[in-house]
């Protein structure tokens, strides 16, 4: 018999990740403009993010241990209202001549509270699913919270060219509350851990015993893990650096077009989630090094336009089309690297694993949002220079990765043959 999908606890829970994400596209995008309207910089915006994603970084792991340690309802409960109090605290203080300033603080607020929530989140899917719905409950989740990056550009830059950056920050607030909200009915399963120690000596513990598990009992997570990172590393400074760089400064458009480029990735990001769905049983782990790939061979489109003399609206056209093809492998492949994380992780490490998840691939961020902010501005007037190199970069990460999948692959169809023998 089919196990149902969406029980009363994950249907809790896609709705207030849904909110919670909302908020959050509809504020990150309203700092994005405050911030390179203020500047007119990509590599100062670049400076501010990778600052700000530090505290994430280095709290990640701490914040595993919290959530495999804690009451994870409760904590993801209390996180999200903190986060709305911290934004409310930053509407309320931001003025004219410290703007700046109060967005740093902000920036960094929530990094540190998204170091612990993030995990958390990521261990109550396989808490509250089993087997393929796992990956199916991952891509759901790709799907419902992929709406609120649809419409929450687009309202966000409209509200933002409206009305200002204020508004749109109380809007948030309200998100992250009803997100609390929502968590305060989901009903988990929550068994202290026990441990006999200090604090400091069970947090060197729990560190220690899921650092030993992905680097010697499962050094294939490992593995995938560095695969991940690297093209982490160059997905995401040009995502993050380069396309409101390359709309916004580059080519001229307001922040309703940047709105609607980030509108066409989160449909794009539906389409990836909705693709790993269906795929779900069907997509061999031998294959994921293809979804690697495509990433790379979609970017170059994005430089190759930049060598022709046509348009804006050609330019702005291609580049949307180039980083949602992107985005449609991105979606698909992360969801399924991160359901076989799940999959492969004991309850009691879910949080810590996780953590690590999210830290590992993290690093790469900062350093390559400094790296692209720069060369955007050294190389604004040819920017082919920096977009072509990327993507061919990346298929070659994708082709160097065949084999590693395929051993993968190999390894758990072993391991499901000899669980059917025993």
């Amino acid at each position: 018999m089919k196990e149902k999908l969406f029980t009363k606890n994950f249907t809790l829970l896609v709705l207030g990740q849904a909110s919670s994400l909302f908020g959050n596209y509809i504020l990150r995008l309203a700092l994005s403009m405050y911030v390179l309207e203020i500047t007119g910089s990509a590599s100062i915006f670049a400076g501010i993010l990778s600052v700000a994603t530090v505290p994430t970084i280095l709290l990640s792991p701490l914040g595993g241990i919290l959530a495999d340690r804690m009451d994870r309802r409760k904590l993801m409960v209390a996180l999200d209202a903190l986060t709305g109090i911290c934004v409310l605290c930053a509407a309320v203080l931001l003025q004219k001549g410290q703007g700046l300033s109060v967005i740093c603080v902000l920036l960094v607020a929530l990094s540190v509270l998204g170091a612990f929530e993030t995990p958390t989140v990521q261990a109550c899917i396989p808490q509250m699913l089993t087997g393929d719905n796992i990956i199916r409950g991952n891509a759901a989740v790709n799907q419902v919270a992929s709406l609120s990056y649809l419409t929450g550009p687009l309202l966000g830059g409209m509200l933002y060219a409206a009305f200002g950056l204020r508004p749109v920050m109380y809007t948030s607030v309200d998100c992250f509350f009803l997100t609390a909200l929502l968590e305060c009915f989901i009903k988990l399963g929550y068994k202290p851990g026990g441990y006999s120690g200090t604090a400091l000596s069970m947090v060197r513990h729990d560190f220690l015993s899921s650092i030993r598990f992905i680097t010697q009992e499962r050094r294939e997570l490992l593995k995938m893990l560095l695969f991940v990172t690297l093209s982490r590393f160059f997905v995401m400074g040009v995502t993050l650096i380069g396309l409101p760089f390359l709309v916004r400064n580059l080519l001229g458009l307001d922040a309703k077009y940047y709105g609607g480029a980030e509108s066409a990735l989160a449909v794009a990001t539906i389409l990836g989630s909705l693709g790993a769905g269906l795929l779900t049983g069907r997509l061999k782990t031998g294959r994921l090094s293809w979804i690697l790939g495509a990433i790379g061979l979609c970017m170059i489109p994005a430089g190759v336009v930049f060598l022709f003399p046509v348009g804006v609206a050609v330019k702005y056209a291609v580049q949307v089309a180039s980083f949602a093809g992107m985005q449609v492998a991105v979606s698909i492949f992360s969801i399924f690297a991160v359901s076989l994380i799940q999959q492969n992780t004991p309850n009691h490490l879910l949080g810590k694993v996780m953590a690590y998840t999210s830290a590992i691939t993290m690093c790469a961020q900062p350093v390559g949002q400094m790296a692209y902010g720069f060369l955007f501005d050294e190389f604004r007037e040819a920017v082919s220079l920096v977009l072509l190199p990327t993507g061919v970069v990346v298929c070659g990460i994708g082709l160097s990765s065949q084999g590693f999948f395929r051993r993968l692959e190999k390894g758990s169809l072993e391991q499901a043959g000899s669980m059917k023998q025993a």
